[in-house]
C-alpha cells in the first residue's frame, strides 16, 4: 500500500518529506550520542550516506512502512524528525529526535502534537516507546497526551543492549475536544 505525502503544520513548524537541505541537520544528528542507536541516521555520515538517508524515507511512503517527516522552522534545513508507523489492527507508532542544538524549544511538542492529531484520523490508537532515563522525551509525550500504560522489560535492542522501554499511547478520547483529530494536511 503506498502513503501519499503529507505536510503538516506544527506551531511555527513544517513537518515536510526530507530534501537536500537536510543534509547538514541529517550529519549533526550522526553526530550525537543517541539518535544513530535508536533510529536509521547512518553513523558516520557523509553526504553520500545523508543522501541515502533521504533516499530511505521517501521510500517509506512507497512500501506503506509510515511517513518520516522533517522538523523544521519555515524553509530551513530540519531541526529533527518524527514519524507516524502503520502497525497492524488500527494501530501506528510514532517515533521522533530533535538536535541537541534546537532541545528545549518546544520542536518536539509542537511536532508530536501535530503528527498525532494526523495520525489520529488515520489510525484508532497510537503508541510511544520511551526509555525511562529520557525524561525530556516522556515528558513531551505526556504533555501531548500520550497516556503511560507501563514498562516493557528489556522490550528494544539498543546500541548492542536489551533496554527498557514506558509504553505510551493516545486514542482520540484521550484529547480534549479541541484539540481532536481535525488538522489540515497538505498533500
Amino acid at each position: 500500500m503506498t502513503l501519499e505525502p503529507v505536510t503538516l503544520q506544527a506551531g511555527p513548524f513544517t513537518l515536510r518529506p526530507f530534501d537536500e537541505r537536510d543534509i547538514p541537520a541529517i550529519f549533526e544528528a550522526s553526530q550525537d550520542p543517541y539518535i544513530p542507536l535508536m533510529t536509521t541516521v547512518p553513523n558516520p555520515c557523509d553526504k553520500a550516506a545523508a543522501r541515502a538517508f533521504i533516499h530511505r524515507q521517501h521510500e517509506r511512503l512507497s512500501t506503506g512502512a509510515g511517513w518520516s517527516l522533517a522538523i523544521a522552522e519555515g524553509e530551513a534545513a530540519a531541526l529533527g524528525e518524527i514519524g507516524l508507523w502503520p502497525q497492524k489492527q488500527g494501530r501506528a507508532s510514532v517515533g521522533y529526535w530533535v538536535l541537541s542544538s534546537a532541545r528545549g524549544k518546544g520542536v518536539a511538542f509542537q511536532a508530536l502534537r501535530a503528527i498525532s492529531q494526523f495520525g489520529l484520523m488515520q489510525f484508532a490508537r497510537l503508541e510511544l516507546y520511551v526509555e525511562p532515563w529520557n525524561e525530556a522525551s516522556w515528558r513531551t509525550a505526556e504533555k501531548a497526551g500520550f497516556r503511560r500504560e507501563g514498562l516493557l522489560r528489556q522490550y528494544q535492542e539498543v546500541g548492542g543492549e536489551r533496554r527498557d522501554m514506558f509504553m505510551y499511547s493516545l486514542l482520540n478520547t484521550d484529547l480534549p475536544e479541541r484539540h481532536q483529530a481535525n488538522s489540515t494536511v497538505t498533500r
